[in-house]
C-alpha cells in the first residue's frame, strides 16, 4: 500500500527549520537589548521606541545582496553577505539622519541546509551589532523547485529613527560645501553582473587565482563586505558636526545617487581626478575595454558614501571620521548651476 504523502516528500523539511531556528538563535538574541520585547517564536518582533524623542519619525528601507550571491554559491562561503545585506540598508536610512533601529531579513532556499542558515543568519547578526541595531526577526523560506542546488537569495529591511527637524533632506545645501567621500572596501553589493561578466565570462579568470594586482584570490576580493557607515555618520550627528545631505553610492553609481540630494539650482562638481577607484575597478575597466562613463555609472569607484558639509566643517567631519578609521577623501564642492546636478570634470 502506497504511503501517505508528506510535506518533506514535496521537498519542505521542517525538522531542518527547526534545526536551522536552533543554530541561528543564540546569534540573533545577541543583538538584542531591553529595548527588544520579543524571542524568536513570536509572529512578530516587538521593539520599544521609548521616551526620549520629541517628534521621533520612522525611516524605513529595504534592499537585497543581489547577484553577488553567484559569488557566494561557487566558493561555498555564506558568512560575508549577511554584512553586505546590512549595509545596502543601515547605510540608506542613514542618509536621511536616521538611527538603524532594527533589520529584518528574509532567506529564500531551495533546499533548507541548516548550517548554511546559520553561517547566513550568523553573518546578519555580526553586521547588525557593528551598525548598533538588533536583528528582530525575519522569514527563511524553503521554496522546492525555485532555486538552483545550494543557492538561495538575501534580502532585508531597515527601519531606524530620527526628531522631525534633524530629517537630512539635502535642501540645506548651499553653493561652497564641500563634498566630501568615504571609501569604499571594493564592489560593494554593486554591479556584480557587469563584474561577472568582464571577469569570469569574457576573461575567464577562476575565483581561486591570486592575482598580482589584488595580492588575494579574485574569489576574496569580490566577496569583501560592503562597509557600514552607519554608525560613523550617527556619531558625527550626535556629535554636533553639520551635514547638509548624505548619498549611499549604490546602484548608479556617484552620479547617480549623489544627484538624489542636490538641490535644483545647484550642482556638485568633482574632481574626477579624485575619485579613487582601486584594483578591482582597475582590472574591470582594463579587461573589459569599459568606458570610464560606464564605470561610474556602474561601480562606487572606491567611494561608498558621500557627505556635503559646509566648508567650515570639512576639516572637523573629516578629523572625527578619521578618528574612526574611516577615509576621508575630498571630491569637490557645490556651485550654483542649471541642469545635471553632478559635475565631473
Amino acid at each position: 500500500m502506497q504511503r501517505g504523502a508528506s510535506y518533506r516528500d514535496a521537498g519542505v523539511d521542517l525538522e531542518a527549520a527547526e534545526e536551522s531556528i536552533r543554530l541561528m538563535r543564540e546569534a540573533v538574541k545577541g543583538t538584542h537589548d531591553e529595548r527588544v520585547l520579543s524571542g524568536l517564536t513570536e509572529f512578530g518582533g516587538l521593539f520599544a521606541l521609548g521616551r526620549g524623542y520629541h517628534d521621533p519619525v520612522l525611516v524605513a528601507g529595504a534592499d537585497g545582496v543581489g547577484t553577488k550571491l553567484k559569488i557566494a554559491f561557487a566558493v561555498d562561503r555564506h558568512d560575508t553577505v549577511g554584512q553586505d545585506l546590512v549595509a545596502m540598508c543601515v547605510d540608506d536610512i542613514v542618509c536621511q539622519g536616521a538611527r538603524p533601529l532594527f533589520v529584518l531579513d528574509y532567506l529564500a532556499v531551495g533546499k533548507l541546509r541548516p548550517g548554511q542558515v546559520a553561517e547566513i543568519v550568523g553573518g546578519v547578526a555580526k553586521a547588525c551589532k557593528i551598525a548598533g541595531c538588533a536583528l528582530l526577526g525575519g522569514e527563511t523560506a524553503e521554496l522546492p523547485g525555485f532555486y538552483a542546488p545550494g543557492e538561495y537569495d538575501l534580502a532585508g529591511f531597515a527601519v531606524g529613527v530620527v526628531e522631525r527637524d534633524a530629517i537630512i533632506t539635502g535642501a540645506g545645501t548651499r553653493p561652497g560645501d564641500v563634498v566630501l567621500g568615504l571609501a569604499s572596501t571594493g564592489l560593494h553589493s554593486n554591479g556584480y553582473s557587469l563584474a561577472r561578466m568582464v571577469l569570469l565570462e569574457r576573461a575567464g579568470l577562476r575565483l581561486d587565482t591570486t592575482l598580482p594586482d589584488l595580492g588575494r584570490t579574485l574569489g576574496e576580493e569580490l566577496l569583501e563586505p560592503t562597509a557600514i557607515y552607519a554608525p560613523h555618520l550617527v556619531a558625527a550627528l550626535d556629535a554636533g558636526i553639520p551635514i547638509s545631505a548624505l548619498a549611499h553610492i549604490t546602484g548608479g553609481g556617484i552620479p547617480g545617487n549623489l544627484a538624489r540630494v542636490v538641490p535644483d539650482g545647484l550642482a556638485a562638481r568633482l574632481r574626477r581626478a579624485a575619485i579613487p577607484g582601486g584594483p578591482i575597478f582597475s582590472l574591470i575597466q582594463r579587461l573589459g575595454e569599459v568606458e570610464d562613463a560606464e564605470m561610474l555609472r556602474t561601480f562606487n569607484m572606491g567611494v561608498g558614501m558621500i557627505a556635503v558639509v559646509p566648508a567650515e566643517a570639512a576639516d572637523t567631519f573629516t578629523g572625527f571620521m578619521t578618528a574612526r578609521g574611516q577615509k576621508v577623501v575630498a571630491l569637490g564642492e557645490v556651485i550654483k548651476a542649471e541642469g545635471a546636478k553632478v559635475l565631473i570634470v
